[in-house]
């Protein structure tokens, strides 16, 4: 915990950090995973996480923003007890859920150990145990942001030509808000004050800057730290602005070794089957049958 502004925290995690962490020798450090949750209050399938993480201290870090309303009630043996950072409020569709993601990053930069982030929802589970998900991130030559052209009004036409010429129409891209990143790009995307005050000014409902703003500046700054694509899962298939949503009925071995195993894209310059690492939305209802099949999903002990 700490007293510092957003913009303390920035200037420290994005531009004194970084000095500090190539003047010193860190070739001893264990690099570590931070679990970014971006939630909006109780996290009920965090007893799942708890199994997932167990055995793993020392690989990874956990960093909860929900929203100012939260009143913790998690027990202290919990990990994620007390790992809740200085938190504002956060609105659907508005500049708030940047602020909030860029929160996440800089306070999960300000331990140097940190080397992979990922930004997840109360709603998401892991789909392969935690070895698996660590080396996956860890050996991986770029970080995980779907970033495309989509030509249709969803797309292109939220694109507001007032942000021209710094942002122009070919630069613009689209998204999905779960990314994971490495820290490199994590420390560009935090230290980022032109395209984010353009999009401030620019970018409102009916264009949404989470699933704008850094699919954009990464495909204008950084396109070759990323695999344009998402290792998060979600379902589309029923239409509509938001994804499926799954409840205990879903889950059965089947549904999930699909979702783990049913696709193809390319990871370090080879294909393979291994796409996506975490998966949402899944309803507070599907904590026992998750727990039940978990063993074997993720690897502990029943």
């Amino acid at each position: 915990m700490h007293n510092m502004s957003d913009e303390e925290l920035v200037l420290r995690a994005s531009i004194l950090l970084p000095k500090i962490q190539d003047s010193s020798n860190n070739k001893q450090l264990v690099p570590k995973v931070a679990f970014m949750f971006l939630t909006k209050g109780q996290h009920p399938l965090a007893p799942l996480w708890e199994k997932f993480v167990e055995g793993h201290q020392g690989f990874y870090s956990i960093y909860v923003h929900p929203h100012p309303n939260y009143v913790e009630t998690l027990p202290q043996t919990s990990v994620f007890y007390g790992r809740t950072i200085p938190i504002q409020p956060v609105y659907w569709g508005t500049a708030t859920m940047i602020d909030a993601e860029r929160r996440l990053i800089a306070n999960a930069l300000l331990d140097i150990s940190n080397q992979r982030f990922v930004l997840l929802s109360e709603s998401c589970i892991p789909l392969f145990d935690f070895k698996t998900i660590y080396e996956y991130l860890i050996n991986s030559n770029s970080s995980f942001l779907g970033s495309f052209d989509d030509p249709r009004k969803p797309g292109r036409g939220r694109y507001n030509p007032k942000m021209r010429p710094v942002i122009n129409i070919t630069d613009w891209r689209k998204g999905s808000q779960w990314f994971e990143l490495h820290r490199d790009l994590a420390v560009h995307i935090v230290s980022d004050t032109k395209y984010y005050t353009i999009f401030s000014e620019y970018c409102h409902p009916p264009c949404y800057m989470d699933e704008h703003y850094i699919p954009t500046l990464v495909n204008i700054l950084y396109p070759e730290l990323n695999s344009n694509r998402s290792i998060t899962w979600v379902d589309w298939s029923r239409g509509g602005p938001h994804p499926g949503k799954f409840g205990w009925s879903d889950i059965t071995d089947e549904f999930l070794n699909q979702i783990r195993h049913g696709s193809e894209c390319m990871y370090n310059g080879n294909v393979t089957s291994l796409c996506f690492l975490f998966a949402r939305k899944f309803l507070p209802i599907t904590l026992e049958p998750l727990l039940r099949v978990g063993p074997l999903l993720l690897g502990y002990d029943p």
